[in-house]
């Protein structure tokens, strides 16, 4: 009797099919020598950033001259000031971690407004004058300055006071605060912070007393996605069927109260108008005691049942290949268990990932330097040139010169091209965030085709498929990956640069431009919805055949173009099962939470923590069993996907004969009514 091919190699019928070593194309290939160059260049912006980058600035403020407040020789200044605090609106701060506007180091913030004409007159003022302002005469000082996070920010001061802006001054009425609205805006949200930072101190006191609780019942919901997966493998069908039922019943039901109202206004005076004579009314509760309206509402609801009845007399068998799909994918995780845990592994590589670029983004902010610069009243051939203010002297052709802070950047080449540097930064993260989903993708669809292509499942499938299936994705898929990535990566990054774009022409009055802004990130939204959905069945078709990513993308987009209402149909099925099971457990795990945290009931009022606020364990719950839920359920998910794919592949490949018997399972040949031959 000849042997029958294992899983990976090439069956007799598909003679183009080359096997997984020899079928990388060059595309892949190239793609994966340029994410490696690509990688090496990450890491040697890294390595740059890290050596001009200085990350106490996030933490300690500094002034104009690059000195840390309360550190050295302003250790009793330990408070920055800001000239002008609207400086420090615009997101581009958040590139340099600093506002282009003077800033100095103090000892308080300043609470009284004086100009240099008022402060001349008295030795005290003139001192206090000193402390914040250059000897400017049309510069004021702001008033009611608050601390917060060792820096000073203005007030909304009391009714009828000046608020002074940098040179500019509003006057606060005690109704609104003219000129300055978004510096208002940024006072009102400070004092909002100040207020806050009590109920930040709570919220961790409570996490303190709380955390190991929050573990039990996040532990909780681990159990329970387990005990679902495992369910599912039962309970699909009668899921399913019931809430087809259920929808039907809700329809008919609308219909037959509609009915009644549309009888019960038959003799109610004015019910018999048409909606024509009766006209557009603001009021919608008018059209309510209309006959004429709930007649619609049957006509509608009666066309949507026959919709329904009728979809599901000519779609009954799709759906019972959903539901036997499901069930088989509930089997083949029972065969693959390791397969729950490795988004874990995933989740770890993510983190290094966002880490490495969160810190190289934040050495890069960190990297600008004070560019100080000379300046003088008069033409002075040394005017604007770059300067040092501790080692710079008065020229003798310029006695005015004065050399003072002119911008946060820097003139060097480095500097120079900073932004560029955190556009790669921004770039190359979505590139490898995306490599390590779609390595996860790839593993785990791997690991699930070696259980469907198993004539015997428990002998032929490998010891170890998701370690086997992921070395073969790295040794011989990388390149698949890296091309699939980049092209998510190229569509993610064009999409901030809309969303830049969308933010820099927030207060622009040319409405087409808007318009044309709005249309192309709809349409770049939709492009990468597709492309995940592509890569997604992409990666499945090289982890089954091994073939190069264009390839593999092609054969899969067709395969489900020929089999687009069994795609529809499982999709379908499969997001409300899952979105029922992700609502189950957040719902069961929720319940139990705020009985216990809320103290509500008598059972755990003795075992209960005593909290400062008992929705915040709950929230923390309740989001972390979503994604717990979300994770376990993802796998499955990714298993229904291969398992689709392979049917899909078995049924156009395969006719039943003993050379090319079918390797679905008993089952889902029974619905289709199929069978092998025998040898």
């Amino acid at each position: 009797m000849e042997e029958k091919p294992k899983y990976g190699e090439p069956k007799k019928f598909d003679p183009d099919f080359k096997g997984p070593i020899q079928n990388r194309g060059c595309t892949d290939i190239v793609c994966c020598i340029f994410f490696i160059v690509a990688i090496v260049g990450y890491v040697a912006v890294g390595i740059l950033a890290w050596t001009h980058g200085d990350p106490r600035k996030v933490i300690y403020p500094t002034d104009s001259m690059g000195q840390y407040c309360g550190q050295g020789t302003l250790e009793k200044k330990p408070l920055l000031f800001y000239f002008n605090m609207m400086k420090c609106a615009s997101p581009m701060v958040l590139l340099e971690f600093q506002c282009p506007t003077p800033q100095v180091c103090v000892e308080k913030c300043p609470n009284r407004t004086m100009t240099l004409v008022t402060a001349i007159g008295d030795k005290q003022d003139w001192e206090y004058y000193r402390s914040f302002c250059r000897e400017d005469p049309g510069v004021k000082v702001r008033v009611l300055h608050t601390s917060f996070l060792a820096r000073c920010f203005p007030s909304l001061g009391k009714k009828g006071e000046v608020i002074t802006v940098g040179d500019q001054e509003t006057f606060n009425d005690g109704e609104k605060i003219r000129d300055a609205k978004d510096l208002v805006a940024g006072m009102k949200n400070a004092t909002v912070v100040m207020e806050g930072r009590q109920v930040a101190m709570k919220i961790f006191e409570d996490y303190t007393k709380s955390w190991y609780w929050i573990l039990i019942c996040l532990l909780i919901a681990v159990v329970l996605s387990l005990i679902f997966i495992v369910l599912l493998r039962y309970l699909a069908g009668i899921m399913v069927w019931v809430m087809i039922v259920m929808v039907i019943a809700v329809v008919a039901y609308g219909i037959v109260h509609c009915s009644v109202k549309y009888v019960s206004l038959k003799d109610t005076p004015g019910a018999n108008i048409t909606l024509q004579q009766l006209g557009f009314q603001p009021d919608f509760s008018v059209y309510l005691h209309i006959r004429q309206t709930w007649l619609a509402f049957i006509i509608i609801l009666a066309i949507l049942e026959f919709i329904i009845i009728i979809l599901l007399i000519f779609l009954r068998n799709r759906i019972r290949i959903a539901v036997e799909l499901m069930k088989e994918a509930s089997r083949a995780v029972g065969y693959v268990m390791s397969s729950l845990f490795y988004p874990i592994f995933t989740f770890f590589l993510l983190t290094i990932v966002i880490a490495y670029w969160g810190v190289t983004a934040v050495f890069l902010s960190t990297s600008s330097e004070p560019v100080y610069k000379v300046f003088n009243e008069t033409v002075c051939p040394h005017a604007r040139e770059t300067c040092i203010p501790e080692v710079f002297m008065h020229n003798h052709n310029c006695p005015q010169s004065e050399c003072l802070f002119a911008f946060y950047g820097g003139e060097t080449p480095y500097h120079k091209y900073l932004i560029f540097l955190q556009f790669y930064n921004v770039f190359l993260f979505f590139w490898c965030a995306n490599f390590v989903t779609a390595l996860g993708q790839m593993t785990l669809a791997g690991a699930f085709a070696s259980y469907y292509w198993a004539p015997n499942k428990t002998k032929d499938m490998p010891a170890f498929p998701l370690c086997a299936s992921l070395g073969r994705s790295l040794r011989y898929h990388t390149g698949s990956l890296a091309f699939g990535s980049l092209i998510l990566a190229i569509v993610q990054i064009i999409r901030v640069l809309l969303e830049y774009i969308d933010h820099k022409l927030k207060g622009a009055q040319n409405k087409f431009a808007k318009f044309l802004l709005c249309c192309m990130k709809c349409c770049f939204w939709c492009l990468e919805k597709f492309i995940k959905f592509l890569n997604r069945n992409a990666y499945i078709m090289v982890a089954i055949y091994g073939k190069n990513f264009c390839r593999s993308a092609c054969d899969a987009f067709f395969l489900l173009m020929r089999n687009v209402i069994r795609v529809v149909v499982l999709d379908k099925v499969t997001d409300f099962i899952l979105f029922l099971g992700k609502l189950l457990i957040v719902g069961l795990v929720g319940i139990f939470a705020f009985f216990f945290f809320s103290g509500h009931t008598d059972a755990f009022k003795g075992t209960a923590p005593s909290l400062h606020y008992y929705w915040v364990p709950i929230l923390t719950v309740l989001v972390g069993s979503y994604f717990i839920a979300h994770g376990f359920f993802s796998v499955y998910a990714m298993c229904v996907d291969t398992l689709f794919l392979c049917f899909l592949e078995d049924l156009e490949r395969n006719d039943g004969s003993p050379e090319r018997p079918y390797l679905m399972s008993e089952k889902l040949l029974n619905v289709l009514k199929k069978k092998n031959q025998a040898n």
